[in-house]
């Protein structure tokens, strides 16, 4: 599942641009427009020329996107859910919060630690770059952290023997396509959350261990999640961790209203 498109990079282009105006006209345009300014000003006259359009819209620029990048690259990103590899929790439309913070600071675009925080936990809500592919951002649970050793069988979860706590849960009646779909709730790292079970399609097995450095993520919707299962995304290393998904602050379909009842913590 891809999450909406990261423009950081966008952004940074756009606020070097806008820099870049403002280090000109301060060098080389606002003496020049100074100038006779200051030799009529020897003459007694005291007007002062206005600022060209494009260096006034710069001005006023520069530091809203230096205060927008600093939020994104280093506090919280926002994201938009468009598929349903992550249902019950996250449906199509959600607008969530990832908390940049959580995993380490990181140098926008660079990719580059420059502080360590916490270390991510199982059951967690990741979103994280793709391993393969086109470079695209992902979603899903982590479920092993390195040196666990994950087994999947019929949708049931083992990590290091040891059986993942799962019981029914009814079925699922919100619609999007999996009106029926067995729900369950399944206890990782301490913290209960619901998984889905679509009917239509099969259950993949998992064998393996979670090399050092690495992360094994599945999505809640278990039949209907390209994940670490499947070798497109695979174990997934470090460095591709984005940040924690924390909150749905909106949830939007267009053409359908927003759902307010959808706001809150991400379970």
């Amino acid at each position: 599942m891809s999450l909406g498109s990261d423009f950081s990079g966008i952004l940074l282009l756009i606020l070097a641009a806008t820099g870049l105006v403002l280090v000109v006209d301060h060098f080389v345009l606002r003496p020049r427009r100074l100038a006779p300014a200051l030799a009529g000003s020897s003459a007694g006259a005291s007007s002062s020329p206005p600022q060209p359009a494009l260096v006034s819209y710069a001005r006023s620029l520069f530091p809203i996107l230096l205060v927008v990048l600093l939020f994104r690259a280093f506090v919280f990103e926002p994201f938009r859910i468009p598929s349903a590899s992550m249902m019950p929790g996250l449906v199509d439309g959600d607008f969530i919060l990832v908390s940049k913070f959580r995993y380490g600071l990181r140098l926008p675009l660079l990719n580059t630690k420059i502080l360590s925080t916490w270390e991510p936990q199982r059951g967690d809500v990741v979103v994280f770059h793709s391993t393969s592919g086109p470079p695209i951002n992902l979603i899903k649970r982590l479920v092993g952290v390195p040196g666990d050793h994950v087994v999947v069988r019929n949708n049931r979860v083992e990590i290091n023997g040891s059986p993942v706590p799962l019981v029914p849960d009814g079925r699922y009646s919100g619609g999007y396509g999996f009106t029926g779909a067995e729900l369950r709730r399944e206890t990782i790292g301490g913290r209960e959350h619901r998984i889905m079970l679509a009917p239509v399609w099969r259950s993949v097995d998992f064998d393996g261990v979670v090399p050092a450095g690495h992360y094994f993520f599945m999505g809640d919707n278990r039949n209907d999640s390209e994940d670490s299962r499947f070798s497109p995304v695979g174990f997934v290393p470090a460095d591709h961790l984005i940040g924690r998904a924390v909150a749905i602050w909106m949830n939007w379909r267009v053409p359908d209203w927003p759902q307010l009842g959808r706001i809150g913590p991400i379970r």
